[in-house]
């Protein structure tokens, strides 16, 4: 999936991670793929998948499908 790098940063704001928002901003492309960049990702502390369902992501189900959206790489 596709998320725009600036959520990422106010997500990682949302949490007081400046640090690692401000890592991001110069080290995350300016559309991040929650597959492709993966490792990205997991170097500034994101689960993709707890990203997803803060984002709303899946409809805001995210969260809801007990772990599945985390087994299929979402």
């Amino acid at each position: 999936m596709q998320i725009d790098k600036q959520q990422i940063i106010e997500f990682l704001r949302s949490r007081g991670e400046q640090d690692k928002a401000d890592q991001a901003s110069t080290q995350l492309p300016e559309q991040v793929d929650t597959e492709q960049d993966q490792g990205l990702l997991g170097s500034l502390g994101i689960n993709p998948a707890e990203l997803l369902g803060k984002l709303g992501g899946l409809g805001g189900l995210g969260g809801s499908l007990g772990g599945l959206g985390g087994k299929l790489g979402l």
